[in-house]
């Protein structure tokens, strides 16, 4: 019983996100309006001129229809100025029914909801994604970082505008929803249950705050990471369960200053996250994830730097410890992560030489 609750549920809120999104009350009511029309025809033959149900439906359909064809029995005075009424009545319900179907056939409406659709279920097979929150500025430079890393991103936006722009200038497609990021639903409409990290950067604090306190309640597993405009905001957000929260504007502000005092440190830092005309690339590996026969191996013996031409800057210890330019003797631990350095190519030639092979992890 409480399964099939859940079920019934989920589906309601499924259908209520569907009717939102689609704007389906203007079809819908279109449909209720041609169906009274239908019935004030039938109801009014049937009154006025006591037809029975057959000829009373008859006698609609040819009016609504404008077919022209006779009349089934003489029509009263009244019946007359029932049926005149009643057609003046058709040809504006008519018009507002074609203008609406318009729309949904010709301008895209009924294109938009089937790619909607479409972008739905694929959301539904996501896991272990990020959830982006924002597709301003911020938003579109950490999905774009995202992809980059071969994640798998759904965005959240309430101005639908962006994100066609976005897609407009991409050559992907966008797995979105489309909606407020503060609300459950369209949290769970994102799959929040199975995301394994979400990025906040709506413009308000406040939001991002509610966004925080939303998605550490319905996945208390997940990653948080949030925009803060004020430094106030800062304590907030890590009261409402984020795990990070960045500064757009502050950093900004540092980074402008080190320019002038340190100069060639800032140029090294810009070829790390990709913005100076070499880039480098930092990457992550734990060691559980390594292959079998290097695990218990010292950093020496590893030999990474031969082989691959990549550098290990540092490692995190199981314990929290950070350890810089880690001694070559060195043997990590089993939940060890190493943190290396290097080109493209270089971070790929690491992944390829020292990661599990996907059958072997999963084994």
């Amino acid at each position: 019983m409480p399964e099939s609750k859940s079920n019934s549920s989920g589906a309601l809120r499924y259908v209520r996100a569907i009717w939102h999104r689609f704007n389906l009350s203007r079809f819908v009511g279109a449909l209720v309006l041609t169906a009274s029309s239908f019935a004030v025809g039938i109801g009014g033959f049937m009154w006025i001129e006591k037809f029975n149900f057959i000829d009373a439906f008859y006698m609609t359909m040819i009016t609504v229809s404008t077919v022209g064809f006779g009349e089934l029995h003489p029509m009263s005075p009244a019946g007359r100025v029932f049926v005149s009424l009643y057609i003046f009545f058709n040809l504006l319900m008519l018009a507002y029914l074609l203008s609406v179907l318009t729309t949904y056939i010709f301008d895209g409406g009924l294109r938009n909801m089937f790619a909607m659709l479409k972008n739905d279920q694929e959301i539904r097979r996501f896991e272990n994604h990020v959830i982006v929150c924002g597709f301003g500025r911020n938003g579109q430079k950490a999905y774009h970082e995202l992809r980059a890393s071969g994640a798998q991103v759904v965005v959240v936006e309430q101005n639908d505008s962006l994100l066609k722009d976005a897609v407009e200038d991409s050559s992907e497609a966008i797995a979105s929803v489309i909606g407020d990021a503060t609300l459950d639903e369209t949290m769970r409409g994102a799959g929040i249950a199975r995301a394994r990290a979400i990025i906040t950067a709506l413009p308000k604090d406040a939001d991002n705050v509610f966004v925080a306190l939303t998605a550490r309640e319905l996945n208390p597993h997940i990653t948080i990471i949030a925009r803060a405009s004020l430094k106030s905001s800062e304590t907030k957000l890590l009261r409402a369960g984020a795990d990070s929260v960045v500064m757009p504007d502050e950093i900004g502000g540092s980074h402008m200053a080190n320019l002038v005092m340190r100069p060639e440190v800032i140029r090294f830092l810009d070829m790390i996250s990709g913005l100076g005309p070499r880039k480098l690339r930092l990457e992550e590996l734990s060691t559980s994830e390594m292959r079998q026969e290097l695990q218990g191996l010292s950093i020496r013996d590893l030999n990474v730097r031969s082989r691959t031409g990549a550098t290990v800057i540092g490692l995190k210890r199981h314990d929290g410890e950070l350890v810089v330019s880690p001694s070559a003797d060195l043997i990590p631990g089993p939940s060890d992560v190493f943190l290396f350095l290097g080109t493209d190519e270089q971070i790929t030639t690491v992944l390829n030489q020292f990661r599990k092979e996907a059958g072997e992890s999963k084994r």
